[in-house]
Order: C-alpha cells, then sequence, then structure tokens
C-alpha cells in the first residue's frame, strides 16, 4: 500500500503581552522566539517529501507555515477548515474579570465539558479537520503534506486517531509549541501517529495563549 504523510503543526509562540485568549481574533502575530521556532520546524521537515502545505487563515499559522513551504516552493494554501476552535472567553483574560470561572454569569458556560459548553463541539472541530486531513492525503498521495493550524483541533484529531475519548485534562495536552502530530496513512487507512518537537531547545520560558508558562 502507498504511505502518505499528513503532518498537522502547531504555530509557535504568539506575541500576547496582554495575556489574551486570542483565539479566533485577527492580528495575533507570532513573537520573536515564536518565529524561530516556525524556521526551527521548517528546517525540521526541510528534507522531507512535502509537496502541500495549507494553514489555518489566522496569521500566527500562517507566519508558522511559510519556512515550511519555502524550502519545497510551494506556496501556502489558506483553509478555513483548519481555523481555530470557537471559545465564547475568546478576547478575555481567562480567570479574570468577565471570563473568571468564579463569576456566576459564566457557569451556564461550563455546565457540559463533554461537548463542550464554552465553545465549538469537539466532534465539529475533529470532523472539519479530518476533512481537510483527508483532502490533503489525496493530494499528496505516495509523499507528504503539512498543515499548520491550533493546539485544540490538533489534539482533538490525534485522540480520535487513537480511538479515545475527546474529553480530555488541557494541561496533558502532548501538542506544544511548534510541534508536528504526523498522521501516517497506508493507502487511505490511518495506520498510526507519530509526534515531534523540533523547537523544543526554544521551550524554556516559552508562554501559551494566556500567559502561562510552558516549563
Amino acid at each position: 500500500m502507498t504511505e502518505t504523510i499528513v503532518h498537522l503543526v502547531r504555530h509557535g509562540e504568539v506575541h500576547n503581552p496582554g495575556k489574551i485568549l486570542y483565539g479566533r481574533l485577527p492580528g495575533y502575530r507570532l513573537s520573536e522566539r515564536g518565529e524561530q521556532m516556525a524556521r526551527l520546524t521548517g528546517d525540521a521537515l526541510a528534507g522531507r517529501d512535502i509537496v502541500k502545505v495549507a494553514a489555518s487563515p489566522l496569521l500566527r499559522a500562517q507566519q508558522t507555515a511559510k519556512p515550511i513551504a519555502e524550502p519545497h516552493g510551494l506556496v501556502v494554501e489558506t483553509d478555513e477548515r483548519l481555523t481555530e476552535a470557537l471559545n465564547h472567553f475568546e478576547g478575555h483574560r481567562i480567570g479574570h474579570g468577565e471570563a473568571s470561572f468564579t463569576n456566576p454569569k459564566n457557569w451556564k458556560y461550563f455546565v457540559n465539558p463533554f461537548r463542550p459548553s464554552w465553545g465549538e463541539r469537539y466532534r465539529d472541530q475533529v470532523e472539519r479537520v479530518m476533512a481537510s486531513v483527508r483532502d490533503a492525503r489525496h493530494t499528496a498521495e505516495g509523499h507528504e503534506a503539512a498543515l499548520v493550524l491550533h493546539q485544540l483541533p490538533i489534539w482533538l484529531t490525534r485522540r480520535a486517531a487513537e480511538h479515545k475519548p475527546l474529553l480530555h485534562d488541557p494541561r496533558k495536552r502532548e501538542c506544544r509549541l511548534a510541534s508536528v502530530t504526523s498522521l501516517v496513512f497506508s493507502g487511505e487507512h490511518l495506520d498510526h501517529v507519530e509526534y515531534s518537537e523540533p523547537a523544543a531547545a526554544l521551550y524554556e520560558g516559552a508562554v501559551d495563549a494566556t500567559g502561562g508558562k510552558l516549563t
């Protein structure tokens, strides 16, 4: 059977001095460290047989995709299906003021962690990302493709691929900045998942979406 690999790449660190849950908000770009992360991941994938690169329309994903596409002479395609998960608390600092977990106005958003009730359904995220993955696998059959997107959609897609429940502890996601989650197909069958962290050397002191330290 023909082997095809679709790499799901998370974007690098984002410039976010306000520690905002930026979600789908436009204009959030990579930090200088994030740009370095993107270059490291691009270097790691430069020797791979990549024939397609697509990215979420959000700036941080587009910036991460560029150094992945350039060594292969490819143009980054934009795929709306790879966008960030919708979240009710987008634009707020999580745990503060209007986005505080102790604010009674917010309790209705936490009643169902299985859906989840605070944002886009987990299953819907998996379905849209997998639709993009299937198209990429078809286009790159016998070769490789790279899709650049966001932590939660990547992690949910991986859990679905490994037949694990979508409900999970966010603190235990194995999907760090500029990491690569690789879906390895044999023909149309998803055979296994691989994971790597090309930018791990830059993790010390890096921050996540809302300002929390990664290390």
